[in-house]
């Protein structure tokens, strides 16, 4: 029985090809006539052995959706592209909207990016906005943490099959969201299949956000894959020749959004941010505050000589004021959020 995901399975297939066969009755003998005899060889074999029923039910026990190219619940976004994912493996939900931004980074984040990561997904997610990245350690694990402290939709695409995922530090992470990957069940993880999980991730959401990259960073190929899509790139800048800082730099040099808080994706995104309560700040509270403004970063030994309260003192209120959310440390050093 034709199947098309037995042709998406065969050897030699590609979404150029696929898209082909699709407009026939997909017969081994129509596949032959259209492709050539050694590409139905593999489509036929792939029936034969029953690989698609297999496919399907590994999948079943995963608890995992196949979507197929061929299927009208596929979404347009990828479908469009020059080379779109034959078959789509999920665990969870698509995006609900078109309110997403990709939020992407380095592996090996600094204490402040990951913070300020963090805390961005999360009042991004309470603005009703979707938080699509790869699950890979640092920014990516950090927006989809703060996603989901938002209470806000989030989803990781792998560089790998479902069933080897990686990286394996993340997989309690991953069971808390939704995940999607367009490589075969048995799909180990391998350097050439990065880019190919990137372009999905710039593909599903109307921009991206690079947090901190060198010049080399895979974060640089999402955002590429983004201006290619004409989907809009944000960068937040670093510290001149800080090396974790030097794509972000650049990519603004080269005409990409400069983002420092929440209400500059917001604004790119045409989302209109929640309102907020004001937090009403007396006494040491406020005097610390007041300093760190004016400092904007400090020790706390700074801000009590500053503010004339004892060191145990200020490190109290800095602690409060950092569970209000009004400020972070980062190496021992304080700054305002």
């Amino acid at each position: 029985m034709p199947d098309p995901l037995a042709l998406a399975l065969a050897p030699q297939i590609g979404p150029s090809r696929l898209q082909q066969a699709l407009a026939t009755d997909l017969s081994v003998e129509a596949v032959a006539e259209l492709l050539g005899r050694e590409i139905a060889s593999g489509y036929a074999k792939t029936l034969q052995e029953g690989r698609a029923e297999q496919e399907r039910e590994q999948a079943a026990r995963l608890g995992l959706r196949l979507i197929g190219l061929w299927e009208p619940d596929y979404p347009e976004v990828l479908r469009h592209l020059e080379s779109p994912p034959m078959v789509l493996y999920l665990k969870g939900e698509l995006p609900p909207s078109e309110r997403n931004i990709a939020v992407v980074g380095t592996r090996k984040a600094s204490p402040w990016a990951t913070a300020w990561t963090h805390k961005v997904a999360r009042e991004l997610a309470e603005a009703g906005v979707g938080i699509i990245s790869g699950l890979a350690l640092g920014i990516d694990a950090a927006s989809h943490k703060g996603a989901l402290e938002g209470g806000g939709y989030t989803l990781g695409v792998l560089g790998s099959s479902m069933d080897r995922f990686y990286p394996p530090q993340n997989r309690a992470l991953a069971e808390r969201m939704n995940v999607l990957s367009e490589f075969p069940l048995g799909t180990p993880p391998q350097p050439g299949l990065f880019p190919r999980r990137n372009r999905i991730v710039a593909a599903l959401a109307k921009a991206v956000l690079v947090v901190e990259a060198g010049e080399k960073s895979g974060s640089l190929i999402t955002a590429r894959f983004a201006a290619e899509l004409g989907r809009d790139v944000l960068a937040v800048p670093g510290r001149p020749g800080d090396t974790f800082s030097l794509g972000c730099n650049r990519l603004i040099q080269d005409g990409a959004g400069l983002v420092m808080h929440t209400e500059d994706v917001l604004n790119a995104l045409g989302v209109r941010a929640p309102q907020k309560q004001s937090v009403q700040l007396e006494g040491p509270e406020a005097q610390v505050y007041r300093a760190l403004l004016e400092l904007s970063e400090a020790l706390p030994d700074d801000l009590a000589q500053t503010t004339g309260l004892s060191p145990a003192e200020t490190l109290s209120v800095l602690t409060m004021l950092e569970i209000k959310g009004l400020v972070q440390s980062n190496a021992g050093r304080y700054s305002p959020i």
